[in-house]
């Protein structure tokens, strides 16, 4: 299924037409927005990429986008408010593809499993999910892991 999705996405780019993307996000401390800018210069290199943050997403008009990419810290124990909220009211998006990213500090669990059951219930079709756990390979504990870099050009060749 995950191959017939990518396969979509790479017969589109082949044939000359843009993949369009759209990247929400929410972060409090940078790392989500350095992870969406990241992924948005390595995406660029297969089509159109739009940026905006969970807090001015409206569900009711979304970006016109063959792929949805959701990046959001684990916060509070639970999925970072903003994008929850989000993903509960999107509705309507059926056959639209989405991908995850999911950044949580140590010892705590992911959120990735949480995000999919809600985008789920708006008709929509996981094509890849990637989670973080800051602190690792970091000297202060709260940081990007090593190699995250070389990790998200990995997702983004899924795209």
């Amino acid at each position: 299924m995950v191959v017939r999705r990518n396969f979509i996405t790479q017969a589109l780019f082949a044939s000359g037409e843009t993949v369009k993307y759209a990247i929400i996000y929410w972060s409090r401390f940078g790392n989500n927005r350095k992870i969406a800018e990241h992924l948005a210069k390595a995406l660029e290199r297969k089509g159109t990429v739009e940026i905006l943050t969970a807090d001015r997403a409206d569900p009711g008009a979304m970006p016109a986008a063959d792929v949805y990419v959701f990046s959001a810290a684990a916060e509070k124990f639970s999925i970072q408010s903003d994008m929850k909220k989000l993903m509960k009211v999107l509705r309507n998006m059926d056959g639209r593809r989405y991908a995850l990213i999911n950044t949580h500090a140590l010892g705590f669990k992911s959120w990735l499993g949480r995000m999919n059951k809600l985008l789920s219930k708006s008709g929509m079709s996981k094509i890849a999910e990637l989670d973080f756990r800051m602190g690792e390979g970091t000297d202060k504990g709260n940081g990007l892991p090593e190699g995250w870099e070389k990790r998200l050009d990995e997702f983004a060749a899924k795209l």
